[in-house]
């Protein structure tokens, strides 16, 4: 089905380019209103046979893209709420259903070592395979796909659209790309034919050969690492701690590049041993390479009890970092923390320095070594 525009698609990338040239924008606010999802538009349009599921007796599927291995009956939809069984084969319901999109810069999401100061088309669909009682996005995360606001916009339109306002990078982000696996899958192949990169902002809570697949077409990937304990996961994540971990050391094998953020939730995963063990599984799993960032909490959807996290929790936690050889540690949602700049670990100078999102120096050069003392600083730079 075929939706009616009223604006050709050189309008439209001429109209949202012009909106989203300074930075950050909403698409749902500046695209024309006929790119809009209609209420009265069959789901048939946004519907495609899931990757990863198995067949069983009397109509049921067996979903085998997330660690939950969901078993569903016919017509039912797995915990994630937007993969149906349909007469006993498995559709994503969100193809092209994107509910968010941005330009953001790509320190956001954040990957420090990734193209620093470069513009990502950040997108995201409703759904999400845990339930973070933190979730700042919870709007969309807990969402299902006909409760919010969403629009059209297919892969070839992503990867046109990140070329037309001059992003480097495509972002699945928001809430959680497992979810809308095959959608990111093809985003990220029609970014790579206009030589647009990709990257993965995820919880990790994914099955080995589904991720193992989607290497082929990432190029970076940011693993929000919630606690270092089951306890934490099954109480406050619904989920569970192994599967996250076996996602990181996958990663590590698999070549990708991978940075981790941590959010330091007081009372509930800031306390300094479990903060060693995770930093010592660190550089024993991945290597001291690999860049940490916690980040602070602020009280949000089921969790507005507690207090935002204190800056000097956050410095502890680096500190305890930076001590157990971890050589690039940061500080996040603390604007103009000098644990937001990325230090040479053999000189000790300041060679990319920020203020929030914004890069303020770089002095990495174009073979990825420190202008001061060539030493190697690995990431992706070029």
């Amino acid at each position: 089905m075929k939706i009616k525009q009223l604006l050709t698609r050189r309008e439209f990338f001429k109209n949202s380019a012009q909106l989203c040239g300074l930075g950050t924008c909403w698409l749902a606010s500046s695209m024309p209103i006929s790119l809009l999802a209609s209420k009265t538009e069959k789901d048939e349009i946004y519907r495609k046979e899931a990757r990863y599921f198995e067949k069983l007796p009397n109509r049921k599927i067996k979903c085998l893209l997330c660690p939950r291995e969901c078993v569903i009956d016919d017509q039912e939809t797995g915990y994630c709420g937007v993969r149906e069984n349909h007469e006993g084969t498995y559709y994503t319901l969100v193809y092209g259903r994107a509910c968010s999109a941005n330009v953001d810069p790509i320190e956001k999401k954040p990957l420090f070592h990734f193209f620093p100061g470069s513009k990502a088309f950040s997108i995201a669909t409703a759904g999400c395979n845990v339930l973070c009682k933190f979730c700042q996005n919870w709007e969309i995360s807990q969402a299902r796909p006909d409760q919010i606001n969403s629009y059209t916009l297919f892969p070839a339109d992503v990867a046109a659209y990140a070329k037309r306002t001059n992003c480097k990078i495509i972002a699945y982000t928001y809430s959680e790309p497992v979810i809308f696996y095959e959608y990111m899958y093809d985003c990220a192949e029609k970014g790579h034919e206009v030589g647009v990169r990709s990257v993965m902002i995820t919880n990790g809570y994914i099955q080995a050969q589904p991720m193992r697949d989607l290497c082929d077409v990432l190029d970076a990937v940011k693993i929000d690492l919630k606690a270092f304990t089951e306890k934490f996961y099954r109480e406050i994540v619904a989920g569970h701690l192994k599967p996250v971990l076996d996602t990181l050391i996958l990663l590590k094998e698999e070549g990708m590049w991978t940075e981790i953020v941590y959010l330091v939730i007081p009372t509930l995963n800031d306390d300094p041993k479990e903060l060693k063990q995770m930093c010592k599984w660190i550089i024993d799993e991945l290597g001291a390479d690999v860049p940490i960032h916690f980040s602070r909490f602020y009280p949000v959807y089921r969790l507005r009890n507690l207090p935002p996290t204190p800056p000097k929790t956050l410095e502890m936690a680096r500190d305890i970092a930076l001590d157990a050889g971890i050589h690039y540690a940061y500080i996040g949602n603390v604007p103009g923390h000098e644990g937001e700049n990325t230090f040479c670990p053999q000189c000790k100078k300041v060679i990319i320095r920020r203020i929030g999102y914004q890069v303020l120096e770089n002095h990495i050069t174009a073979r990825g070594q420190c202008e001061y003392c060539n030493q190697k600083i690995p990431g992706v730079w070029q």
